[in-house]
């Protein structure tokens, strides 16, 4: 039978596969949009199956801020190479969650892919998705900050962002940016030393011990050793005390202090794919 070119327009727009592939299943279908709607989508399915083992390494790293700066997400989608993590579509899928994300406000990554985008769970738009693109394309990782005033930094090229939430909004936006950019440049552990887990202060004691043994101090003088060790670690480690990374004559905490004694950060996410 004659597949008419608009229904196979119609169908690529609806499922976002190929003009050959959309025309291929009508012509399976004997023209029964329905029918062909999901034959491709099976076939979506069965390509994920088979690239279900596969590494996803590549992808994406976005954040957004809701329209009041109260509320931030952060999702990483990947897929397995930098060339479709490049590409239009491919970014343009991600921020679609990821709107999707902050108007609905997910408690969890399972339960935003239980969301819908276009009448479709997000869960079945990556298989889809896979299916179209040919390659595993998994959404990996999700969370969110809610504060006063919360703001993001994408680093050039998707790779690594930021979200930080403050106790209230700069005066100056460009100093909360400033914050962003410097949690993505430093890669802080935490907010402070207050807030450093503590498996992450017991293994750093240990390495201070075990460092101050091999360099023959006396074993009495270890843990005061290690201790000097762990404090120089917050300086270095932790966000407020780190040194500001456009003055390196100040901590952080000094430069917020400086535009605001009352603005400081309540809390920030990071993620990268290259760490």
């Amino acid at each position: 039978m004659e597949i008419k070119a608009s229904d196979v327009a119609k169908l690529r727009q609806m499922t976002g596969a190929g003009m050959m592939d959309c025309k291929k299943a009508l012509t399976e279908a004997n023209g029964n949009y329905d029918e062909a709607v999901k034959i491709i989508r099976e076939r979506g399915k069965a390509i994920a199956n088979k690239r279900a083992d596969r590494e996803a390494g590549e992808g994406v790293v976005l954040v957004k801020t809701s329209s009041d700066n109260q509320h931030g997400a952060l999702i990483v989608l990947n897929c397995e190479t930098d060339f479709v993590a490049k590409n239009n579509e491919f970014i343009a899928f991600a921020e679609s969650i990821l709107n999707t994300a902050i108007n609905e406000k997910p408690a969890t990554l399972d339960a935003l892919k239980a969301l819908k985008i276009d009448n479709r769970l997000i869960a079945d738009k990556l298989t889809d998705a896979t299916g179209k693109i040919g390659e595993k394309i998994e959404l990996s990782f999700y969370t969110s900050i809610s504060a006063a005033f919360v703001t993001g930094y994408i680093h050039p090229g998707n790779k690594v962002s930021s979200i930080v939430g403050f106790t209230k909004k700069p005066a100056d936006l460009q100093v909360a940016k400033d914050i962003a950019m410097q949690v993505t440049a430093m890669n802080p552990v935490s907010v402070d030393k207050n807030s450093v887990p503590a498996d992450v202060i017991q293994r750093e004691l240990e390495i201070g011990r075990e460092q101050a043994r091999l360099e023959g101090k006396a074993e009495n003088m270890l843990d005061k050793i290690a201790q000097g060790k762990l404090n120089k670690f917050f300086k270095e480690n932790t966000l407020l005390e780190q040194m500001f990374i456009k003055d390196q004559k100040k901590t952080v905490t000094q430069y917020l202090q400086e535009t605001d004694k009352d603005l400081t950060v309540t809390a920030f996410v990071r993620y990268s794919l290259t760490d």
